[in-house]
């Protein structure tokens, strides 16, 4: 999810003159400078079968053969070949399709509700099959290789999978009925606005974007102009919407909260936490570039700071690491400080010492302490 109010400590250097930043995120590079096209252009251009009538078995199998053309063609665009002619039944179309069905019971998070939001019932996440929208602009608070000089060009959703007792946008994700009501037509015509404007990329984010797969993917549809897709997550998402998502995105943000499932299902109330999102880091970096970001949570070191970014240093080693030191007690934590004594402060200077100085230790790329 967003931080918003925050000052990230990236790399101090300037943004594209730093070698070892430049080269982890080369594709997203390439792709925000028009040198390569994005992923969802990519998609449009694999022919699909078409399927009337098929059923959700057989749409999965079809994904599952033009997934692999896709990492052939891919392979071919980087090496500097590009045949993009849009196919009228795609790759791009199939992932609709899919997202759509999905719906009549669905399960694109891991709580799996299986609840029909076709015809209007709500799960965990608070929203059927209408996506709303609170706000889009282009933010300069993000990370420093997102926003550049003109910024990321940020949709914030409502809804989320989550009840982050601490969570600073708990007016959106909390209050799924929000924003504004937003389908693929609309959402295609913001993400051109944001680009006419400059944006150097597409930040999905809320809230939490995981619940509205189908417009964004139906957006992407609709759009006719190259641009870089972000993924600002909660990760939680279930292996079925990774596998819709995996070929879309060009540079993945997730926020790697907790370092054990306790402190997830006491703090946002999400059972089997590391182990999802653990999985979906490791899908999500062996498919795209990526930035991970944790947030450091007062006396949360040995619980939550140390296991998460050695499991980033071990799993996933070429991945920029943003060790946030931004929290603020905040929604719930405020309210009711005597139920959460553990992080109903900010941060001291020496908790955020000791976070950076165990990434460094551990060789993981990040802002060291000035």
């Amino acid at each position: 999810m967003c931080y918003l109010y925050s000052t990230f400590r990236f790399q101090s250097l300037s943004v594209w003159g730093n070698k070892e930043v430049r080269s982890r995120l080369s594709w997203y590079h390439d792709v925000m400078r028009d040198l390569k096209p994005a992923k969802f252009l990519i998609c449009k251009s694999i022919p699909c079968n078409k399927l009337e009538g098929a059923s959700l078995a057989d749409l999965w199998a079809e994904h599952g053969r033009l997934a692999e053309l896709f990492k052939r063609k891919l392979e071919k665009v980087k090496a500097g070949a590009v045949d993009l002619a849009v196919e009228e039944h795609s790759f791009l179309d199939l992932k609709f399709e899919l997202a759509k069905k999905m719906l009549d019971s669905c399960n694109y998070c891991e709580w799996n509700c299986r609840v029909n939001r076709n015809q209007g019932k709500v799960g965990v996440c608070r929203l059927d099959k209408v996506t709303r929208v609170a706000s889009w602009f282009r933010h300069f608070g993000e990370e420093p290789p997102l926003v550049n000089t003109h910024g990321s060009g940020t949709i914030f959703f409502t809804g989320c999978m989550f009840r982050c007792v601490f969570c600073q946008n708990w007016s959106i994700s909390q209050y799924p009925l929000a924003g504004e009501e937003v389908d693929e037509n609309k959402l295609a015509e913001i993400m051109r606005a944001l680009r006419r404007q400059g944006a150097h990329n597409i930040n999905f984010v809320g809230g939490e974007p995981t619940p509205n797969i189908h417009t964004i993917i139906g957006g992407m549809l609709r759009l006719d102009v190259n641009i870089p897709m972000l993924w600002n997550s909660d990760m939680y998402g279930s292996v079925d919407a990774m596998n819709l998502l995996k070929e879309v995105i060009d540079i993945w943000l997730p926020d790697f909260k907790y370092g054990n499932d306790n402190c997830a299902r006491r703090l946002s109330n999400v059972p089997n936490y590391f182990a999802v999102v653990a999985r979906n880091h490791k899908i999500a970096g062996e498919n795209g570039d990526m930035i991970i970001r944790h947030l450091v949570l007062p006396n949360h070191f040995e619980c939550c700071t140390k296991p998460v970014l050695e499991w980033i240093a071990q799993n996933c080693p070429h991945a920029l690491v943003n060790v946030m030191q931004q929290y603020y007690p905040d929604y719930k934590v405020i309210q009711h400080p005597e139920k959460y004594p553990d992080i109903a402060r900010r941060l001291t200077s020496k908790e955020v010492e000791k976070a950076y100085e165990y990434a460094e230790k551990l060789g993981l790329v990040y802002e060291p302490v000035s």
